[in-house]
């Protein structure tokens, strides 16, 4: 199996190519450009690189939110064209699991964190347990699903578990002050080379949600934002003034 995956969902660019237990090549950039400036020239490098023929991949993989709206959309087109073009699955794959997965088989909680701005985080709580198959030496177990909410109500439910905890994302430099003020269990954070996205977790988690039948037509597929854009809020706040 070929899986052929991107992430757009936050600062980082990144795109991968997976083939069954294989990573093939992985491209990831965090500078300055925007999304619509790299995912595609990214995707043409490694293409070029291992001389891939995109008919012999059989799904793309996406970072499905949440995330970056304007990334997510980026990232979704992308990988709808791809889907239309080459008439294959799209496979979506929850932002916050990928980010988790790249703590694969940490002992600790894994509590991914994203800055969703107005003092909220895109967060979620997983585990990694034995996996059940044989085939995997761990499973992922969502604890508490990705959602977007304050860090203060993420910090009370893990305080709850009482189990030591392993923060990521882009969220943690912004979030780090309120972190000392607010756990009372032990937590560390991912070094930098597992601290923010990356497609190569995408393809991974890919390769498990497609062989579990998760795919779907790439025209039914959408981005999960979690909650409105800036503009729908002002908007549904204009309509709200407009009904008192």
């Amino acid at each position: 199996m070929k899986i052929l995956a991107l992430d757009s969902s936050g600062l980082v660019a990144s795109v991968a190519l997976a083939e069954d237990d294989n990573l093939i090549a992985e491209y990831t950039v965090q500078y300055k450009k925007t999304h619509s400036q790299t995912l595609l020239p990214m995707l043409e490098e490694i293409g070029r690189m291992v001389e891939l023929d995109l008919a012999t991949v059989d799904a793309i993989a996406v970072a499905a939110g949440p995330g970056s709206f304007t990334g997510l959309r980026i990232g979704s087109a992308t990988a709808k064209g791809l889907a239309f073009a080459l008439e294959k699955p799209v496979v979506p794959v929850p932002t916050v699991d990928a980010l988790a997965f790249q703590m694969y088989g940490a002992r600790d909680l894994v509590c991914p964190i994203m800055d969703a701005r107005r003092s909220q985080v895109y967060t979620g709580i997983y585990e990694f347990i034995p996996g059940r198959d044989g085939r995997f030496a761990y499973d992922m177990r969502v604890v508490r699903e990705q959602c977007a909410v304050s860090f203060d109500e993420i910090a009370e439910d893990l305080n709850g578990l009482d189990r030591s905890v392993v923060f990521l994302g882009d969220g943690v430099p912004v979030f780090q002050e309120r972190m000392e003020q607010r756990m009372h269990v032990p937590y560390t954070t991912a070094s930098l080379h597992r601290a923010r996205q990356s497609a190569a977790a995408v393809a991974a988690l890919g390769v498990r949600y497609y062989a579990e039948g998760r795919a779907v037509d790439g025209a039914a597929f959408a981005p999960e934002y979690l909650r409105l854009s800036q503009a729908e809020r002002e908007r549904a706040e204009k309509e709200r003034e407009k009904s008192l």
